[in-house]
């Protein structure tokens, strides 16, 4: 845990541009808030090794947005019901699932198609607010929590020693 924290403050101190670790939020919001075993999960998970995007970040917002997803399953379920009930989509879908790749996908699960459409509406809102939290966290807060006094006693610790380990 100290080391996945340890990665995780590296990467926000570190030159590494706020999209990128932008787009770490955004892969790990994805695969947090749908089913994990499903087929687009493995493409996200393909696209956030081949862009080499901040793991650390990636499997925080991962765990983040797991949790919220619990929460709002009966919502997700009640959007991706609706989405399978349209009428005017019933053709496209009778021809997905013709597909094995439609099967596959598993888009027919009520909690799968809600929760895959409402991480797409909420992917560039995520993808803008993570850029300006972590931009205003370099540009205004980072050289205020270094002079805090709670600070320098992490310095001083065991924590503090792996951080530096990572970074230097």
């Amino acid at each position: 845990m100290l080391t996945i924290l340890a990665k995780l403050l590296k990467a926000l101190n570190s030159e590494t541009s706020a999209w990128a670790l932008a787009l770490a939020v955004v892969l790990g919001m994805f695969m947090g808030i749908t089913p994990l075993w499903r087929i687009h999960n493995l493409i996200i998970l393909l696209a956030a090794l081949i862009f080499r995007v901040n793991l650390s970040l990636f499997i925080v917002s991962f765990g983040i947005f797991s949790g919220i997803a619990y929460l709002l399953d009966p919502w997700f379920h009640s959007v991706g019901l609706s989405l399978l009930e349209a009428s005017g989509w019933q053709g496209i879908y009778e021809a997905l699932y013709a597909t094995a790749l439609g099967r596959l996908s598993m888009f027919n699960h009520t909690i799968t198609m809600g929760s895959f459409v409402i991480a797409l509406i909420a992917a560039p809102i995520v993808a803008a607010l993570s850029y300006w939290v972590i931009a205003n966290y370099r540009k205004r807060i980072q050289a205020q929590i270094m002079k805090m006094r709670v600070v320098q006693v992490i310095r001083g610790s065991r924590f503090w020693q792996i951080y530096t380990d990572f970074r230097g």
